[in-house]
């Protein structure tokens, strides 16, 4: 961090203390706008961006906490931003790939946001952050694995692109940064993240050495910061990985529903989730007295400091430790700089916007139908991984899925799982869907289960679902394993919670039992 950022910081203290007022301990968003989230699957960038000023809690520790904590300390905005950047400057871990001893991991799930980025606004009469987007090993944030990625992104012409994707960068490749192109500490945040699942992975086999083009897939959105960002998970993931064994899938839509995202009462749930947030953000006084401050400082009316969404690039500014932008007094500006306090003041209404939107919850009903299509098809596929071993055709399907995605995607993952408590996706977040299969049961365990009356299904082995999120196992906070005893004979979360609660239970925030019938009135 820069002097003067520090100076900044210092000097606002007593001012974040005073703003500092939310009335739970952790929360876990950090921007919500009238343009939140996309009014259809066929997002606008200026939709894309929306959720992108989320703000991530504090991690502390290396076994980062993921849901709020009580009797804690109300957070500072500040501190929650620097959190929400994830600078890869330390060192994480993860608890995926654990389990009770003999359980056989069969697949792993993975969504993905991408990493850091360079805002996708700019702030009218600054100058935009001085930000190189080329990646150079000799420049921190910095990996082992960054150069060897760089050559090896060289050969991607040998692997399977879906349209458009082929014409998309592999590489950032700007000194001065395009707006919204990924960062080279999104690349890294990236190598880390991939290279974190393929030590807790290795050791069980997943994937195998010699995986087959069946056995992987990867899809991304159409943005380049999605697809550099999947490229350099993977890499990390499985390094010097084939290129011709890989095909890139498209996935049009930034929710990921492919042929099934028309949904009509999902597009109604979010207009009322517009208008709630619109009403708080008007309401806030003070919040409207910082942008006409903001904007007297600037010369420029309000109402187009607002549409040009200034705290995107106040974010990036604080990322990168770089001072918040200044402008000399001319054009009917008062001039000066941007401060830290204002920056709060911000980050502060949206903490209270959080707060709402859980009371309320449209945005839980929205989330639910606007991710039924890709857990559906996470349901499907762990079914089909089970269903081939059971069969004897272990390796003919897919083992390992990556998904690289937006925090517009990610988000309503979170409330869809019923984990509307987590903190709101970071740069680089991922979420992680395993699929374990415990050790046959013993003649023994049987007779025990027989005996209290049980049906043991257990004679080849039982299938278990865990979902992590940043690394946190989160299970028995989802809404389908939160009543599950945890520390029974079998402390995992049956897969068949999972898959009754894609296929009805979701639905009865919605008061339906089906997609069909959530979406349409008419039951499915």
């Amino acid at each position: 961090m820069s002097s003067s950022v520090r100076s900044q910081t210092s000097s606002c203290r007593a001012f974040v203390k005073m703003v500092s007022t939310v009335a739970a301990p952790l929360l876990f968003f950090f921007f919500i706008s009238v343009n939140l989230i996309p009014t259809s699957p066929m997002m606008e960038e200026r939709r894309v961006h929306g959720l992108d000023e989320g703000i991530r809690g504090a991690l502390g520790k290396s076994r980062k906490r993921v849901f709020p904590v009580p009797h804690t300390q109300e957070p500072s905005p500040i501190n929650e931003a620097y959190s929400y950047c994830n600078t890869p400057n330390r060192t994480e871990q993860a608890w995926e790939g654990h389990s009770p001893a003999d359980y056989k991991l069969l697949s792993v799930q993975v969504m993905i946001r991408h990493g850091d980025r360079y805002p996708l606004y700019s702030i009218p009469k600054t100058k935009r952050p001085a930000i190189d987007c080329t990646l150079s090993p000799r420049r921190k944030p910095s990996h082992p694995l960054l150069k060897a990625f760089v050559d090896h992104m060289g050969q991607g012409g040998r692997a399977h692109w879906e349209s458009p994707l082929g014409s998309v960068a592999r590489l950032p490749t700007h000194s001065s940064c395009e707006m919204g192109e990924l960062t080279q500490t999104g690349v890294v945040q990236h190598l880390r993240n991939g290279q974190l699942l393929h030590h807790a992975y290795r050791r069980h086999g997943l994937p195998p050495p010699d995986w087959s083009a069946q056995q992987v897939w990867v899809e991304t959105t159409g943005k380049s910061r999605t697809l550099q960002s999947g490229l350099a998970f993977l890499y990390g993931f499985l390094p010097d990985f084939d290129w011709t064994k890989l095909t890139v899938r498209h996935q049009w839509s930034t929710l990921f529903c492919g042929s099934a995202c028309d949904c009509p009462a999902r597009n109604r749930y979010l207009e009322e989730e517009q208008r709630r947030q619109y009403q708080l953000r008007v309401a806030d006084t003070n919040l409207e007295r910082t942008y006409a401050n903001m904007a007297r400082t600037l010369g420029l009316p309000p109402r187009q400091l607002r549409a040009a969404n200034p705290i995107d690039s106040m974010l990036c500014h604080l990322c990168h430790g770089l001072s918040f932008p200044c402008v000399p007094a001319a054009d009917g500006g008062a001039g000066g700089c941007l401060t830290m306090a204002q920056f709060a003041v911000i980050r502060q209404q949206q903490l209270d916007d959080e707060l709402d939107r859980r009371r309320v919850g449209l945005y839980r009903k929205y989330a639910v139908l606007a991710m039924y299509p890709y857990l559906n098809r996470t349901a499907a596929k762990m079914e089909r991984v089970a269903k081939g071993g059971k069969a004897g055709r272990a390796g003919a399907e897919e083992v390992f899925t990556l998904s690289s995605a937006h925090d517009v995607t990610i988000a309503p993952l979170l409330s869809a799982l019923g984990l509307g408590q987590a903190k709101f996706p970071r740069f680089a977040a991922r979420i992680v869907f395993e699929l374990w299969k415990s050790p046959p049961a013993t003649q023994e365990q049987r007779r025990k289960r027989t005996g209290k009356g049980e049906k043991s299904k257990a004679k080849d082995g039982e299938l278990f679902v865990r979902v992590l999120y940043n690394g946190e196992d989160v299970t028995f906070h989802t809404a389908f394993c939160h009543s599950h005893p945890r520390h029974g004979s079998q402390p995992l979360c049956p897969l068949k919670n999972f898959l009754t609660f894609v296929r009805r239970g979701m639905f009865s925030v919605v008061n339906a039992t089906s997609y069909k019938e959530a979406c349409y009135g008419r039951p499915g």
